[in-house]
């Protein structure tokens, strides 16, 4: 793995591997390598699994911010809950914080670039998170900023990417539905998934959007769009933000399915409608 300068080289059996379905069953090697941050997980488990307060002190120097270590500890250890998330999301706003501060405009965005483009997925985190923190910004810049992160590589980044701007997007909510209205045209599948997920009606780990329980069809104008999507991964996207919705607003739901399947004769809609039809086939 390289990143920022230097380079170690890990064994092809720790590269190549699928990784652990229990958190106990993760090497010891492993896992202080995730810590470490030269590392990248590979499933959820091990994500879950990463200790981001050494995380903190083993990356933060490496990026000339060492100074920044004890103080983000101390606010780490304020919280009521460890949690990953929420440990995650504190260390972006801390940082970005930190660095808003910085006076040479030059360097600041050195130090924020060096944080965004980090080799571990865990660091890429922290960045979305950054990115959100940012009161400077208007949506449409931040969703901008964010997409760097909805087309990464690794699922962890793309999941959080999306998460960290949902209190952003439910707020403007209207204006959010018609930029990433545009976003579904992208040929990035990753990204045409993240305007999905940032507005699905409950969503996982993360606020319900209200408004879009009670009125799903305002987000319609969006999900058109990908109501056929060649990508397993928008399908699965598109299906599971109807079956949110189908659970407060089943009539409309159906009433979707049903212009769907008469509009398209495609395998994709057939797909997105038969996993949107999940709870509704409960009723």
């Amino acid at each position: 793995m390289r990143s920022h300068g230097w380079t170690i080289y890990l064994p092809e059996h720790i590269v190549n591997r699928k990784g652990a379905v229990r958190a106990a069953d993760i090497p010891e090697d492993v896992k202080q390598w995730l810590n470490e941050g030269v590392l990248t997980s590979v499933n959820l488990m091990e994500w879950l699994a990463v200790d981001h307060r050494v995380l903190v002190q083993h990356v933060l120097p490496r990026l000339e911010l060492g100074h920044l270590v004890q103080p983000i500890l101390q606010q780490i250890d304020q919280l009521k809950e460890q949690k990953v998330m929420k440990v995650t999301s504190l260390i972006g706003k801390l940082l970005y914080e930190a660095l808003r501060e910085v006076e040479d405009v030059q360097q600041r965005a050195m130090l924020m670039e060096s944080i965004m483009e980090y080799g571990s997925d865990s660091v890429r985190c922290w960045g979305c998170y950054m990115v959100s923190s940012d009161i400077d910004l208007t949506l449409q810049q931040k969703l901008e900023k964010m997409k760097r992160f909805a087309a990464d590589q690794h699922f962890g980044v793309r999941e959080i990417a999306w998460m960290a701007v949902r209190d952003d997007i439910a707020r403007n909510l209207t204006a959010a539905i018609e930029i990433l209205s545009a976003w579904t045209m992208e040929e990035d599948a990753n990204i045409r998934r993240f305007a999905v997920e940032a507005t699905r009606p409950c969503g996982v780990w993360t606020n319900h959007i209200q408004t879009l329980k009670l009125q799903p069809e305002l987000a319609l104008p969006l999900l058109e769009q990908v109501k056929s999507d060649s990508s397993k991964y928008v399908q699965d996207s598109v299906g599971n933000w109807l079956n949110d919705a189908s659970k407060s607003s089943p009539k409309w739901v159906r009433e979707v399915c049903e212009q769907w399947t008469e509009a398209s004769t495609s395998k994709e809609t057939a797909k997105i409608v038969k996993r949107a039809s999940r709870t509704l086939l409960k009723k």
